[in-house]
């Protein structure tokens, strides 16, 4: 495989707060310093790609110079902690009924 260099047209503050999102999981979860194959940022990085552009995880892993495995679980990982911030239906309906 050969890689090449890309843009992505996100802003760079959308990276940067999701790889907080990242770093402030991997504490919870006590997660060693050094021991995952990506940092947050590009973990991060990995995600909003996969998102924007739809690429093939394992195509997109090896890119970032991660296995299979790493980037599913990456995706996954980026996927649950946006998800977390995201409101509950209910709320939602709530917050639109009271918009008008």
């Amino acid at each position: 495989m050969i890689a090449y260099p890309a843009m992505l047209d996100v802003p760079r503050e959308l990276v940067r707060h999701l790889g907080r999102l990242l770093a402030t999981e991997r504490r919870a979860r006590g997660t060693r310093t050094g021991t995952r194959a990506l940092t947050c940022f590009y973990q991060a990085l990995l995600v909003l790609v996969w998102f924007r552009k739809a690429e093939d995880v394992a195509l997109l892993g090896a890119g970032f110079g991660a296995s299979r495995a790493t980037a599913y679980r990456y995706r996954d990982e980026g996927v649950a902690v946006l998800a977390a911030q995201a409101q509950d239906l209910h709320t939602a309906l709530r917050r639109v009924a009271a918009d008008g």
